[in-house]
């Protein structure tokens, strides 16, 4: 499973201190701000098994685009992993087009290590009533046929549904064109009740406007579609979600090593009209 798949499923909106509170409230309630958030990664914790003793880097997301005119989303994941007998450079740089209107979703995601290309995905996924059809061209060109499911900005509107309604739990299913871009996966959202952020909070001070803002504490676990029973998941996303899809203060947790990201730098685009 790639690493990217924690940023694409949950197709993260982030808002920071370029909006002021008189712009966020003409925004309204339920939008998607447009914007691109930088974010410090380190190590925070990780096993024997792992093999690894140290990772570092920076992830920069940007996000843009409308419910009419369709979300747009460019990814650099950038990080060092050191192990006890070496070190290696990992780059993973994705970007994706949502139309909600239509079910479709375009994506292409290029891996590098050490500067080197590893791989390259790229492919369209519609999805209707009768299921999901994925056509992709890189890097072989192939058809697949998949339930349907939720795309990753349709699935991030969805948590923050429930989480407006008080509900502490769902599941879904969704497809973010992540590792071969050939398959789905199964997630669990858990969300706790909305709280105030206490003085002094991690990378709160990034946030801006929305630092002294309320948020919801969320944890999505991701799973393989043909896991059964009580498998483990894949890897799990622990994040503070604001009611604009801000979010900050990240762990990804992939079992045997953990990741924190801490938001380092925020600038916000102007809101596209709908017409």
């Amino acid at each position: 499973m790639s690493r990217t798949s924690f940023i694409t499923a949950g197709a993260l909106a982030l808002l920071g201190a370029a909006m002021g509170p008189a712009a966020a409230s003409a925004q309204g309630a339920g939008l998607l701000a447009p914007h691109r958030a930088v974010y410090d990664l380190e190590l925070k914790d990780a096993s024997d098994r792992s093999g690894i003793s140290g990772i570092y880097g920076r992830m920069v997301y940007e996000f843009n685009g409308s419910a009419c005119e369709g979300y747009t989303v460019s990814f650099r994941f950038v990080t060092k992993v050191q192990s006890e007998d070496d070190s290696r450079l990992t780059d993973i740089q994705t970007t994706t087009y949502e139309d909600l209107k239509n079910g479709n979703f375009r994506f292409l995601t290029r891996s590098f290590t050490n500067e080197q290309l590893d791989k390259e995905v790229r492919g369209l996924a519609h999805d209707d009533s009768k299921g999901m059809r994925v056509e992709l061209t890189a890097p072989s060109k192939r058809e697949v046929d998949l339930a349907s499911g939720r795309f990753p900005t349709e699935h991030m509107i969805d948590v923050l549904d429930h989480a407006r309604r008080g509900d502490a739990f769902f599941e879904s299913r969704i497809f973010d064109g992540s590792d071969s871009g050939d398959k789905t996966l199964l997630t669990t959202t858990a969300i706790g009740k909305r709280t105030a952020p206490k003085p002094d909070e991690r990378d709160a001070d990034k946030a801006g406007a929305f630092a002294t803002a309320e948020y919801w504490p969320v944890t999505i676990a991701y799973y393989n579609d043909e896991t059964v029973g009580d498998g483990l998941p894949i890897y799990r996303m622990s994040f503070k979600l604001y009611d604009n899809g801000i979010i900050r203060d990240l762990t990804m947790d992939y079992g045997d090593f953990a990741l924190s990201g801490r938001l380092a730098e925020l600038e916000v685009f102007k809101h596209p009209d709908c017409k």
